[in-house]
């Protein structure tokens, strides 16, 4: 009976996280119509809800009758945008795209059923399950999730995997008839206009910051009482952050890309001239982020940093330590901020800065957790990297 009840709530969060991530990708579709943008996002999350590695989006081309590797997730440099697989019925996707029904495969090099392509061999792929994406009926192309290790898929993963692809059937349906190669090129013309205007924006934009954050200090002078300067003080933490994201914009993406390691650095660096008796370390790996999505990290980061700096230390100080790690699970990266401090004395899980916190990790599809105890507080945000 324990085994039974262990395999059910397996089963139960597979399910909350399929859900979770269809609501996501339906959320992207929504957000996005760069379609190149939005099929890169959506094989991130995919690989996220099925736990897997390697994702691929394959385009049937009527020219050369192949399919076209045109998004993917977890294969070598040169493959996305080049790579073909056979169309025909030996080939698993092949055959997803013919029949316009989901294929599985447990121990692709050991049956004789399929061929072993030179790009599933190249990446030591053994199971594999596609499912076709429709428009009116016909297959398009197919999504394809693939696994270095002998699996068997369930059936609620090829359900997710079908939902998913009629998510995408749907958005691309309006683009079907256009070449994907001109769409490409269109889109990279269009990037070099946006980004002669994203320099004007930013000068823009930083003026209206310095404005707001001039109005604060003119009602800071104006009200003298501890609880509204300590409010006044976290609007302008929160507006700064804002501001300091719009000061990393990347070249290049639309102008929309934030190096996410240059923000968390700046960010802290901010942090830390506000504070005397406090000590702040930073490691980051080289990650990059768009700039909505780096907003909500940078806003997560300075809420928790300034948490600790109002209640965790004594006269003394102490310190804090923030570390951001790509590569961590299936295409996440993770957010650590931890500090020496006393611990949460009195834990209030309705508390407006935790409900801010876990709001802003629930929009970038993320995930909070804290520890807390006598030698101090731990809090961790998971989210998915994907611009």
């Amino acid at each position: 009976m324990e085994g039974t009840s262990q395999s059910d709530d397996n089963l139960r969060q597979e399910l909350r996280r399929y859900i979770r991530i269809l609501v996501d990708i339906g959320r992207l579709v929504n957000e996005h119509a760069d379609m190149s943008r939005l099929l890169g996002q959506v094989v991130v999350q995919i690989a996220r809800a099925v736990e897997i590695h390697h994702v691929k989006v394959l385009q049937y081309r009527p020219r050369t009758s192949d399919l076209l590797i045109v998004a993917g997730v977890g294969w070598k440099e040169g493959v996305v945008g080049s790579a073909t697989l056979s169309a025909d019925l030996r080939s698993p996707p092949g055959r997803a795209f013919k029949t316009a029904e989901p294929v599985t495969v447990h121990n692709l090099p050991e049956q004789r059923e399929y061929v072993y392509s030179d790009v599933l061999r190249d990446h030591h792929i053994l199971s594999l399950l596609n499912v076709p994406i429709l428009m009116n009926g016909a297959a398009w192309g197919v999504l394809e999730v693939d696994s270095t290790r002998s699996r068997d898929f369930t059936e609620d993963s090829v359900d997710f995997l079908t939902a998913a692809a009629a998510l995408l059937g749907a958005v691309i349906h309006p683009h079907a008839g256009q070449d994907y190669e001109a769409r490409f090129a269109a889109a990279a013309a269009e990037a070099q206009k946006r980004e002669v205007l994203l320099r004007e924006m930013q000068h823009r934009v930083k003026n209206n910051f310095q404005l707001v954050l001039s109005s604060i200090s003119l009602q800071k002078r104006r009200h003298q009482g501890a609880e509204v300067q300590s409010a006044l003080d976290h609007v302008a933490s929160l507006i700064n952050a804002i501001s300091l994201a719009h000061d990393q914009l990347a070249p290049g993406q639309e102008g929309q890309t934030v190096r996410l390691s240059d923000y968390i650095h700046a960010l802290c660096s901010a942090i830390r001239q506000q504070v005397e008796e406090i000590e702040l370390q930073v490691e980051s790996d080289e990650l990059e982020l768009s700039i909505d999505r780096a907003l909500r990290v940078g806003l997560i980061l300075n809420e928790v940093a300034m948490n600790s700096i109002k209640h965790a230390f004594g006269p003394d100080g102490g310190s804090i330590k923030v570390r951001l790690v790509g590569g961590v699970g299936f295409g996440e990266a993770r957010l650590t901020v931890s500090d020496n401090g006393r611990g949460i004395q009195k834990s209030n899980g309705n508390g407006s800065g935790l409900r801010l916190i876990t709001s802003l990790a629930r929009q970038i599809g993320g995930a909070i957790t804290q520890q807390s105890g006598s030698s101090g507080t731990t809090t961790t945000l998971i989210f998915p990297l994907m611009n």
